[in-house]
């Protein structure tokens, strides 16, 4: 009796604790008349069609008549989100959500230790050191100081070797355009002059003497945003002298490369550059430094696969490699005679796709099976030491480490598991955790499973369905539907913060590993690309079928979503198969597909689309499917917000207004479909706390008000 009586007064107090008030959507919203979008006559003739484009005028990013068009769209959607009665109770839940400390796993460079924190809400965190383990912490650089509205960001960090020296690029409102600042570590001088126009770059240092890094020409004034950029070039930046004297080491007109990345093994005996013209295979090339009279030697001299360098000991170089190995494979080479033909197996590929990196005088071999880890660990000599324990089904990343380490650091992150970093010790392969998560999130109430279902071909395809413990399979749970798609990138289990609010309401998450990403490696890449890009879409829009017809969803309860690659995906399928979503989510996305290679970098994205230019099979294909190009007349779309940005120098924001402005064109019923476009902002990357929070605050209001469900107050 004593025990039933205190189970009874813990259920009070845990119900007390927290209080529910649900805000019914509003039968009615007024939705003021989209704005008249000027047509005027244009057209572009492939292989003899005539292909009108009324909205081109819209590719002009920077004009006041494309602001002004811009201001008038965001007064739209803005006043229409405003009439959301439970818009700002999300946001303030995700605002709750959100505060808690974050870490990112630590670094030692020279005698610091290094870490990034963030208070909870702050935009851009800090980046923190300490001298030693029992050191004392101080602020060494405050992002959320970069910036006073928080659109400044760092965009990569490099330390020299010894520690002593730093470089940091710093994106302004999201672009990809980057400068780069030097300090001292000792006193956080800044070091020479600043960088400017720096792009698609990293940073790797020679000792203390200067570093490498990669841009292109900046464009005329008024088009650097959208201006085609293909010839990258590779400098050495000496330290103390103009960047106007920087030394051109690789590229340029006389070796045109699209992409060219440069970096040095630990030792700073070799630098090594991996040079492409798309975003799927590499040359590699090496130069020895210790010896200032070599060249560059070509190790690979075409771009049918990829390639990079592991590590080195001494002249025995370690290489990852899909030549001959379409999962991966690890080969070992001496410097003297670097080419294919001499490469000899370490680690031999396996059915799973492989990921390696190196710590410790050991070789991590991280692999995907069914798009989560498995991590191995060898020596040099490519002797399988133990496979890696780890805390459960999901991510682990971070398998890397200096030579000299005796410990590395990892994350390990699920659908319903908050990041979590461990310590490993690489002796003993035991492993602690270091930093758990502050996320306020139990994931006990929750499941994640894996299931495998039939796409329009027969080909089976994993998704990753995550809910509520308990949700009763009746077909009228809210859910998001998420994809991606494409080039080789592995959509593998990580928590997120902003679908919480999903979660919380009973609604199912469910993420599809569509062909054209990497989860089953170069053939499953391969199948989704160029004139089997419809694979990807009928993956996902099987996924869709598959979802209502198990039950855990309907048409009217369905929402799916993606971004750049995964917004043409949305943009694919909504107009594809309209009827079979209620709401679609189009970020970022590459909506027109007869001109998207040519803006920016866009030109590289060919080995994975083809372009309308190579020839009338490919036009077709590609007219075909364009979202842009495929919006139909009198057709009843989906609920669609489709999402961009001013900044956006990688997807051009052109992509999305001209999609938004035919479908406002075109669309009947009464389903809205607006466009919400961030200004300070690009692609993405370095975007501010509060910005991510406005934006998944109203994704979700304009969902859940869609859908006809509401949402229920959840306050603590």
């Amino acid at each position: 009796m004593k025990t039933k009586l205190i189970f009874v007064m813990l259920s009070i107090a845990i119900v007390s604790c927290q209080s529910q008030n649900k805000i019914e959507a509003v039968k009615d919203i007024t939705l003021k008349p989209y704005p008249q979008t000027e047509k005027i006559e244009h057209k572009d003739t492939y292989f003899g069609v005539e292909v009108e484009d009324p909205y081109r005028w819209l590719e002009d990013d920077l004009s006041d008549k494309t602001k002004a068009w811009v201001t008038a769209q965001n007064e739209v959607t803005q006043d229409y989100l405003g009439q959301i009665p439970f818009r700002d109770a999300i946001k303030s839940r995700l605002e709750t959500i959100w505060n808690y400390e974050k870490y990112s796993a630590p670094t030692t460079e020279g005698e610091y230790i290094y870490w990034y924190k963030n208070d909870g809400l702050q935009n851009q965190g800090v980046l923190y050191r300490k001298k030693g383990e029992n050191g004392k912490e101080e602020v060494f650089l405050d992002l959320d100081k970069l910036s006073e509205d928080g659109t400044t960001s760092v965009g990569g960090i490099s330390f020299s070797k010894d520690g002593s020296l730093v470089a940091y690029q710093l994106s302004e409102g999201g672009s990809d355009w980057r400068k780069v600042v030097v300090l001292n570590t000792e006193d956080k001088a800044v070091v020479g002059d600043t960088l400017i126009d720096v792009k698609f770059s990293g940073l790797a240092w020679r000792g203390n003497e200067g570093f490498y890094y990669s841009s292109y020409d900046k464009p005329k004034a008024g088009s650097a945003l959208s201006a085609m950029t293909d010839v990258h070039k590779l400098y050495f930046h000496k330290l103390n002298t103009p960047q106007a004297s920087d030394e051109l080491v690789f590229g340029g007109e006389n070796l045109k490369r699209r992409y060219i990345g440069a970096g040095l093994t630990e030792d700073e005996r070799f630098l090594i550059v991996n040079a492409a013209n798309t975003t799927s295979g590499n040359e590699m090339w090496i130069k020895d430094l210790s010896n200032p009279e070599s060249n560059f030697v070509s190790m690979v001299n075409n771009m049918d696969k990829n390639h990079y360098i592991i590590d080195n000991d001494g002249s025995k170089l370690f290489i990852y490699t899909e030549l001959n190995a379409p999962n991966g494979r690890i080969v070992t080479v001496d410097f003297a005679n670097p080419t294919p033909e001499n490469w000899k197996d370490l680690i031999p590929e396996t059915e799973n796709v492989l990921s390696p990196s190196s710590g410790g005088g050991k070789i991590f071999a991280s692999y995907l099976k069914d798009a989560t880890s498995l991590v191995k660990q060898f020596d040099r000599k490519g002797k399988l030491e133990r496979e890696i324990e780890l805390p459960g089904v999901g991510t682990a990343s971070g398998f890397g480490a200096k030579l000299g380490d005796k410990e590395l650091y990892y994350s390990f992150t699920s659908y319903i598991h908050p990041s979590t970093i461990y310590k490993y010790d690489i002796a003993t392969g035991k492993s602690e955790v270091y930093k758990a998560s502050g996320a306020k999130f139990d994931p006990s109430q929750y499941e994640s499973k894996q299931i495998f279902y039939t796409s329009k071909d027969g080909t089976k395809i994993p998704m990753i369905i995550t809910h509520k413990k308990g949700v009763k399979l009746d077909g009228t749970n809210p859910t998001l539907l998420y994809g991606y798609g494409g080039f080789n990138i592995s959509l593998t289990p990580s928590f997120s913060l902003a679908h919480v609010i999903l979660l919380e309401q009973g609604g199912v998450y469910a993420v599809a590993n569509l062909r054209g990403g990497g989860e089953y490696g170069e053939n499953w890449h391969l199948a989704g690309t160029k004139l089997k890009k419809q694979n990807v879409f009928d993956d996902f829009i099987a996924a869709a079928e598959y979802l209502i017809k198990e039950n855990y969803t309907s048409s009217e309860k369905l929402a799916i979503a993606g971004g750049s690659n995964g917004g043409l995906l949305v943009g694919a399928c909504m107009t594809q198969r309209p009827e079979l979503f209620k709401v679609a989510f189009p970020a970022v996305g590459v909506l027109d597909m007869l001109r998207y290679h040519k803006f920016t970098a866009g030109a590289g994205w060919a080995f994975d689309f083809g372009t309308a230019d190579e020839s009338k099979e490919m036009f077709d294909y590609l007219y075909k499917y364009s979202p842009y190009h495929a919006l139909k007349p009198k057709t009843n779309y989906p609920a669609t917000m489709v999402t961009t940005a001013d900044h956006d120098d990688r997807v051009v924001p052109a992509h999305s207004f001209k999609f938004a402005a035919r479908l406002q064109e075109y669309h009947t019923g009464s389903n809205p479909v607006l466009i919400r476009i961030d200004t300070k902002a690009g692609h993405g990357a370095g975007k501010s706390t509060a910005m991510q929070i406005e934006e998944n605050a109203d994704r979700w209001a304009f969902m859940f008000q869609n859908m006809g469900i509401g949402y229920t107050e959840i306050k603590y």
